[in-house]
């Protein structure tokens, strides 16, 4: 299944993150990008947030005022079967970033002013399954790129990123 890398956003800490070309990305994530909270966002296993411009084609249909960035994901994709972007797959960005979904993200109170009558929680997978952002882990290295290829990885190829030695 292959995508695009619509928008890389980064920022010194909070929301909205801001649309930078290129980053560079490192097991704790991408290069430029900070967190205000690190109880609830960053490390290792919150490396890098994904969203899916799909979806927020569709929310900004529905009147929210959101645009990528605005609710603090760092790599927004295009095509993409968003709901294959679960915790456990291993998607490919660029030629050599692999990352492995760890979770579905909570959405806070942060990125209420997107949200039609600050509804913020209509990005959260509990209440709404399938429009949630994700978390993922960096398993290799490297650097991305805005319209960079994305992949959701086979299990072959998975074995083949796993086995290979740590970037």
């Amino acid at each position: 299944m292959n995508g695009r890398i619509v928008q890389i956003s980064v920022s010194p800490g909070g929301v909205p993150k801001m649309a930078v070309p290129a980053a560079h990305v490192t097991t704790l994530g991408l290069e430029g990008d900070a967190h205000r909270d690190m109880q609830h966002h960053g490390g290792p296993e919150r490396a890098v947030c994904l969203y899916a411009m799909e979806a927020i084609d569709k929310l900004r249909a529905e009147g929210h005022a959101i645009v990528p960035g605005a609710i603090g994901e760092n790599v927004t994709v295009r095509g993409l079967e968003w709901s294959a972007v679960t915790p456990g797959c291993h998607l490919r960005l660029g030629e050599s970033v692999v990352l492995q979904v760890t979770r579905f993200t909570s959405p806070c109170t942060n990125i209420m002013p997107v949200f039609k009558g600050g509804d913020f929680t209509r990005v959260s997978e509990k209440r709404h399954p399938g429009w949630s952002r994700v978390y993922a882990r960096v398993l290799a290295t490297g650097s991305i790129r805005q319209g960079d290829p994305v992949r959701l990885l086979r299990a072959p190829e998975v074995a083949e990123v796993t086995a290979a030695p740590s970037r």
